[in-house]
């Protein structure tokens, strides 16, 4: 049996799911601007993924990796941080599309070893450090700092963020005092040594190696 409303109450029920709409579609939104709740859903996103697709790393290391992909990928802003790895003297001798090609290269590599080294670990929790008072409003850049907690000890994390075209994104992670950017931009100088500054060459033999990122 169907119900005759009028139309004062059709105005009054179209502007209420209005209103859910704008809050559904806008909370993501406001989350993300905080800085702190954008890395901690994240990290909370990440341990639930590790969690759940433990054991396919064993059986498909491929669709494990491409698990963890799917969370960080979006969220590292790869074109600033490869061309702060590259450096500047090789980022300007570098042509746009080497620099470009840098860019996808380092990007594979770096999620290729990060989720190799997070299936290493067992029982992860991590917990965000949240500030005591509210952060400012409009900042362009941002500090997070996070513990990672395993069995057997605990580990501070860093995150470099930036506000660019309305998200956060992280540009340098500092893992029990590695600076990750700075580890990479050193090996890139001595491959670039290495192969007499030839860029085709140095870019063509690049492996992101942060070692164990003082992680035990």
């Amino acid at each position: 049996m169907y119900k005759c409303y009028n139309s004062s109450m059709l105005r009054i029920l179209k502007n209420f799911f209005l209103n859910i709409l704008f809050v559904l579609i806008s909370y993501p939104v406001i989350a993300d601007e905080n800085p702190y709740i954008f890395i901690d859903n994240n990290a909370q996103l990440l341990v639930k993924t590790l969690q759940e697709n433990k054991e396919l790393f064993k059986s498909d290391p491929v669709k494990f990796e491409d698990a963890v992909k799917v969370i960080y990928e979006p969220i590292i802003d790869f074109r600033r941080v490869s061309a702060s790895v590259m450096g500047k003297k090789y980022y300007f001798a570098a042509t746009a599309d080497q620099r470009k090609s840098f860019q996808e290269i380092f990007k594979q590599s770096l999620l290729d070893t990060y989720a190799e080294t997070l299936a290493q670990w067992d029982d992860q929790i991590i917990e965000t450090i949240f500030p005591d008072e509210d952060i400012e409003k409009e900042i362009k850049n941002a500090e997070v700092k996070q513990l990672l907690i395993t069995s057997d000890a605990e580990y501070p994390i860093i995150y470099k963020l930036r506000w660019s075209n309305g998200e956060w994104k992280i540009i340098n992670i500092i893992i029990n005092g590695v600076n990750l950017g700075l580890t990479f931009r050193n090996q890139f100088k001595a491959l670039a040594d290495q192969y007499n500054e030839n860029m085709s060459l140095t870019i063509a033999n690049w492996v992101s190696d942060a070692g164990n990122a003082g992680i035990e």
